[in-house]
C-alpha cells in the first residue's frame, strides 16, 4: 500500500495490525555515464513495489535527498545533490515524530547508499539512526513524563531481549545484508548496481553511454539481467523476512 493513497480507515486498520511502514531512503549521486543519478534510492523503491505485491506493507514516499557527498565526482554537470547530515537529521526526526504520533510502531528505513559500512555507519544512515532514537526519547518523555524508564519500564530488559522495547519501533536497515553482500559485492555503478538497474529500472540504464574511464564503472561491462535477478531474489527474501518480524 502506498501511504499517500490510503484512506484514514485503512491507516487505522494498519495501525491495529501493526503493519510495517517502510521509508526508502537514499541520495541523488553521479553513477557513471550509463546510469541515472537516483540509483541508490530507485533500487529500493522498485524492489518495494515487488514486495508490496507479496505482503501487507505500507510504503512511504521515498526520500531521495540524503548526504551523497562529493567523494565520487564534483556536482558540476554530473548531477550529484548533497544535503548535510545535520539537515537530514532535522528532517528525519520530524518525520519520525509525526509517524509515532499517528500511531505507527513498526517503522523501517531502508538505505543502500554507502551501506557496505553499515555497522560503523555513514552520514545518511547515521542521521536516520540518531533521529530515530531521539524521536522515540522525545515521544516517550512527552507522553509518559520524565523518569518514564525508572518508574514504568520494569520489564524493559526482558522486552529488549525480545525486540519489543520502544526503541524497536523504528529500525534502520541496509538494502543488502552482510551475507548478501558477500555473495554479491556492493559496488558503485559497477556490475551489481548496473545489473540490478537492468531488471528493476531499465529505463534509467543506457549501456551505449557506458565508459570505463573511471575505475568504479569498469565492472559494469559484465552486468547481466541474470546476475541482477539472482541478487534481487536474495534481497527480496531478506527484506520480507525482516518486515514480517513482529
Amino acid at each position: 500500500m502506498r501511504y499517500e493513497m490510503m484512506t484514514p480507515d485503512s491507516i487505522r486498520n494498519a495501525i491495529k495490525k501493526s503493519l510495517p511502514v517502510v521509508l526508502p531512503a537514499g541520495v541523488i549521486e553521479y553513477h557513471g555515464e550509463h546510469l541515472g543519478p537516483g540509483v541508490d534510492t530507485v533500487l529500493i523503491t522498485k524492489l518495494m513495489e515487488e514486495i508490496e505485491k507479496q505482503m501487507d506493507v505500507i510504503v512511504l514516499p521515498a526520500f531521495f535527498y540524503g548526504s551523497a557527498s562529493y567523494a565520487v565526482e564534483p556536482p558540476e554537470e554530473n548531477g550529484t545533490i548533497h544535503i548535510s547530515s545535520g539537515t537530514v537529521f532535522k528532517f528525519a526526526i520530524e518525520l519520525f515524530k509525526g509517524l509515532l504520533r499517528i500511531g505507527f510502531r513498526n517503522i523501517h528505513v531502508i538505505i543502500h547508499h554507502q551501506s557496505e559500512n553499515f555497522a560503523s555507519g555513514m552520514p545518511t544512515d547515521l542521521a536516520f539512526k540518531l533521529a530515530a532514537r531521539q524521536a522515540i526519547f522525545d515521544f516517550l518523555e512527552k507522553n509518559l513524563g520524565e523518569g518514564w524508564w525508572g518508574t514504568s519500564a520494569r520489564n524493559y530488559y526482558q522486552q529488549q531481549k525480545k525486540g519489543k522495547d520502544p526503541f524497536s519501533w523504528i529500525k534502520v536497515h541496509p538494502f543488502m545484508s552482510e551475507e548478501i553482500q558477500k555473495k554479491f559485492p556492493i559496488d558503485h555503478a559497477g556490475k551489481l548496481e548496473t545489473s540490478l538497474m537492468m531488471v528493476l529500472c531499465p529505463e534509467a540504464v543506457n549501456m551505449k553511454k557506458f565508459s570505463d574511464k573511471k575505475w568504479y564503472t569498469q565492472t559494469a561491462k559484465h552486468a547481466t539481467e541474470d546476475y541482477g535477478n539472482e541478487a534481487k531474489r536474495h534481497i527480496i527474501e531478506n527484506l520480507k523476512k525482516i518486515l514480517a518480524e513482529k
